[in-house]
């Protein structure tokens, strides 16, 4: 459901339609105005216009490095699995052999005690 939201940012009324909560949208509009403010303040010469740019550049920067270290962490991730996998074939394996080595072994005690009893009688 989309809803329709009223916002001001430095004076300007925005329309718009989103599916997130009113307060939500509400709260980004404050703190973008904040930083439009804190930037015009900061740095003389800088029209509301420009600081708005600048922000949204800096917020793209940041939204494609998290992006790049989201990728990353999927790519460790499914190495991870990768490793997981192979890690419990080898140990599946392993048991398998351990299995038929008790077999084994246990087959060989019975022949000991067969030829034990066949030389003792």
């Amino acid at each position: 459901m989309l809803n329709r939201i009223k916002v001001v940012i430095c004076g300007k009324e925005y329309s718009l339609q989103t599916e997130e909560q009113p307060s939500y949208v509400y709260n980004l509009a404050r703190y973008l105005e904040n930083q439009i403010n804190d930037m015009v303040q900061a740095n003389e010469g800088v029209s509301t216009y420009s600081a708005a740019v600048m922000i949204a550049l800096s917020a793209l920067d940041d939204v494609n490095k998290a992006n790049e270290s989201i990728d990353n962490i999927r790519t460790q991730i499914k190495d991870y699995v990768d490793d997981a996998g192979k890690a419990r074939m080898e140990r599946d394996d392993a048991l398998r052999e351990i299995e038929m080595l008790r077999v084994k072994i246990q087959r060989l005690e019975n022949e000991i005690k067969l030829k034990k009893l066949k030389e003792n009688m």
